[in-house]
């Protein structure tokens, strides 16, 4: 049992939820997939993401914000 080890687990695992979460929610905003070509020439095209840092309390994670 090692109180790091769990921390860094938990931070690893909020962390890929985050980034997931905020996928889907900019999926379910716009109405298609990434790489789908509905969003082809409409205004609303994504246009990858910027990485912010949020702290937590595990730690500081990174975030994938979606454009």
């Amino acid at each position: 049992f090692n109180p790091d080890k769990i921390n860094d687990l938990l931070r690893k695992e909020l962390q890929q939820a985050v980034n997931n979460l905020l996928e889907a929610e900019l999926t379910a905003f716009l109405g298609y997939d990434p790489y789908a070509r509905n969003g082809w020439n409409t205004g609303n095209s994504r246009n990858g993401a910027y990485f912010r840092k949020v702290d937590t309390q595990f730690g500081p994670i990174e975030v994938q914000v979606p454009r």
